[in-house]
Parts: structure tokens; sequence; C-alpha cells
């Protein structure tokens, strides 16, 4: 593979800004970066070497919470929008899952993809109820048997299911505080990080007592209170609160219009939308994760309750809970969706360059991907390149002006051409 110098270039490392200087990487693994001021690469012979003035190379992008359904498009789709890497949280059948992770992990053309596989709930609850033949978890006894048959379909991490399903306008089992410290315990034995899905204050509590390592999404009744917070930082506990999707499922309102809306109409991200896609984002009320909206769903909820975590230092992912698929019309769709969630990020309290963090350098650590996240040498060659600074404006993400996935280029005008409208 003819190795690769992007010279005169501004990096941002996963942390912090530096250079203007030069990147080179080969075989898909960054082998240097030189962070001087006018960086003479002097790299080997044949290098191709691409000019980096007025740009900004990141890491490639983490989407710490989807839903992929087993679709190879939507890690396509990933991928045009700068996502090298895709956490799925709930898929099957195993075989499948198994497959795709596989693809995923060979294939240049698709973001990489780690998944939860099956997911943990209770019987008769959300989301079993609608899927008779997804094992559950009845109580503690059942845990240890669970978390041992999800490791052995090669689960990267478990995912556990606390809703009694009123955001759906049902009343439905739900797993108690005993079962999910069962699981919590039983995953951690094994080595596998927790990942719990709450619905609302009462399930985020549970979880934060039943020692789940990361929460996912957040209560749109109220903000969080500091001694919920508090007691959140203390644990060493993550939080993917899923911007994109609590906006996209609460009420909207005047004053304030749907962020992830307004990307039907940035051209920056529309040139490389399928029109399906499209049409999703700008229509699609499908997938969200409140169908019965509550007089107390505010969206200025979630925003306040990052703004707290962030402040007590627990660490913030960005995460989308993209399930869109070309049938399934779901507003918040794949790689595309991560730049609402940047936005969202800094609208809530994050820098930009901390917003990038949160989908780069961060999930890699927590997730424990050590081999990417950062623009390092010895890490992988997942990287985006884009026009102007996004520490400065964080929608300069949208810019983006070439993608490598292990040291591929993906081709966005090929893409493009066939599959946007």
């Amino acid at each position: 593979m003819r190795p690769v110098i992007i010279d005169k270039v501004r990096i941002f490392d996963g942390t912090v800004m530096l250079g203007p200087g030069a990147v080179e990487f080969a075989d898909g693994v960054i082998t240097r970066v030189l962070t001087e001021p006018a960086a003479a690469p002097g790299g080997p012979a044949g290098a191709e070497v691409i000019d980096g003035t007025g740009l900004t190379l990141l890491p490639g992008l983490i989407d710490a919470h989807t839903h992929v359904f087993g679709a190879e498009s939507n890690l396509e789709l990933a991928l045009a929008f700068g996502v090298t890497t895709e956490l799925d949280m709930f898929m099957g059948p195993p075989e499948l899952t198994q497959a795709l992770c596989t693809a995923a992990g060979e294939r240049a053309g698709l973001a990489d993809m780690r998944s939860s596989g099956l997911v943990a709930s209770a019987p008769g609850g959300h989301p079993g109820h609608a899927m008779p033949l997804l094992p559950t978890v009845a109580g503690p006894d059942e845990a240890d048997a669970f978390v041992a048959a999800r490791q052995s379909e090669g689960a990267h991490f478990i995912k556990i299911i606390v809703d009694d399903g009123a955001n759906h306008g049902m009343s439905l089992p739900a797993l108690d505080g005993a079962t999910v410290t069962a699981l919590a315990g039983a995953a951690r034995r094994r080595g596998l990080l927790t990942v719990a899905h709450v619905s609302a204050g009462w399930s985020a509590r549970l979880a934060l007592d039943s020692g789940v390592d990361m929460l996912t999404h957040l209560p749109l009744e109220a903000a969080l209170d500091d001694a919920f917070v508090s007691r959140a930082a203390d644990a060493k506990r993550v939080a993917i609160p899923t911007l994109a999707m609590l906006e996209a499922s609460a009420p909207e309102t005047p004053s304030r219009p749907r962020t992830g809306r307004s990307l039907a109409d940035d051209p920056r991200i529309v040139r490389y939308l399928p029109d399906h896609a499209r049409t999703a984002i700008a229509e699609g009320h499908e997938g969200l994760c409140v169908e019965k909206v509550s007089p107390e769903h505010h969206f200025s909820h979630a925003l306040a309750s990052v703004a707290r975590l962030h402040r007590a230092g627990v660490p913030v992912l960005a995460g989308t809970d993209t399930n869109y698929r070309p049938d399934r019309a779901c507003p918040v769709v794949h790689g595309a969706g991560l730049h609402t969630e940047l936005a969202l990020l800094v609208e809530a309290g994050l820098t930009p360059a901390e917003a990038l963090t949160a989908a780069t350098s961060a999930p890699a650590a927590h997730f424990g991907l050590s081999d990417r996240g950062v623009i390092a040498p010895g890490r992988r060659a997942d990287l985006v390149l884009v026009r102007g600074d996004p520490t400065r404006d964080i929608t300069r993400t949208r810019s983006i002006e070439a993608i490598w996935r292990g040291g591929v280029r993906f081709d966005r005008e090929a893409y493009r051409e066939r599959t946007a409208s």
C-alpha cells in the first residue's frame, strides 16, 4: 500500500489540536506525526503527498450507539460521513451479527463494527413483548447463563434494557435491581462492559444503583439532579446521551427548531445522502425512543443533564441511537446523525474540542478499542480530513475532504453517484 503524507495540516489528535504539521501512514497504520509549525515530511520515496493547508485531520469518528439491523448499506452510509466505527447496541440473530462484524472488520468500504448482540430484558418486557423468540432474564439466577450465552455468540459488551414501556404507551414488566446487579456482575467477571438502556429517571437510578458501566439515553421528564450526577461521577460511570434521538423524540418548540431536521437542508450532508435517507431526516417519525409524549417531556432536560454530567467529570460519549434503514424512516440516520450529535453536545455545553473527543478518543478508550480513536504512531489510519477548523465551528466536521479507513481512502464521489439523489 502506497504511503500517504498529509502535510501542512492542523491535527486534532483525539484530545487537543496540534500543528500545523504532518501525518504519515502506510499499510493501514499511522507511522509518523510531526507537529512542528513547518513540518518537512521527508517521507519515503513514492509517497502520496496531500497539501493540508486550510484543513484539519481528525481521527475516524466513532458512533457509540447505533442499530445496524444487519444492513451493510448502513455501514457504508456511516463511512460516507466519516464514521469509521459503529458500536451496535442490539442485533440478531447471532449468526448474522457475527457475519456482519467479520465483514466490517475485513472490508475497507464499510465502517467497522462491534455489537452487543441480543439484549437482556424482562420476560414480556421491552422489546421482547414484540419478539417472542428473544431470550430474556426472569431473575438474578438466570443472569450468569444469559451473559455466558451472549459471550459465546461473540458479543463485545452486554446491553441491558431497563424500561417499563411507558414511553411507548404501554405498561410492561421491567428488570428489577437485583437482576440488573446480577447481570452487571456476571459481565464483569467475564471481562465484558455493560450498557444500560434507561427510559426515565427511575430507570437511570436503578441502573446506577446496580453497578452497570454505562448509561445510554437520558430522562426527558426532568433533568438529572446533582445527587445523581455526583454519584455517577464518584462511581466512574459513563454516559451515552443519544441527544440526536432524544431531540427527534421530544416535542418540538417554536423557539427551538430541531437541529437534526436541518441536516436535510445542509448541502454538505444532502449531497451524499440516498434519497430515502434525506426524506427520513426531513420527515421521518419511525424508530423514536418516545412514542407517547408526556407534558413533562422537554429536550431541554436532556441538555441540562449532559451539562451537569460533563461539569462533574462523567465521561460523555457521542452516540446517536440511529435505527434507520431504507425501509424504516428513522430521522436519525447512520453517519449523518453523528454530526447532529456533535452539534447538540456543543449546545449542551461541551466545547467543540470536547465534543470531538466524545466521538473519537473517549469511546475508543472506554470500549477498549486501543488501536483507534487517536492520531499517533502505531494507531489505525482511520482518518477524516475536513475543511476549516471544527474546534472553532463544530459544523466543519460536515465539510469532509477525504476519509480513510484502515489507510484505504473511501471514494465518496463514487458512493454519491451510486446512491445519492
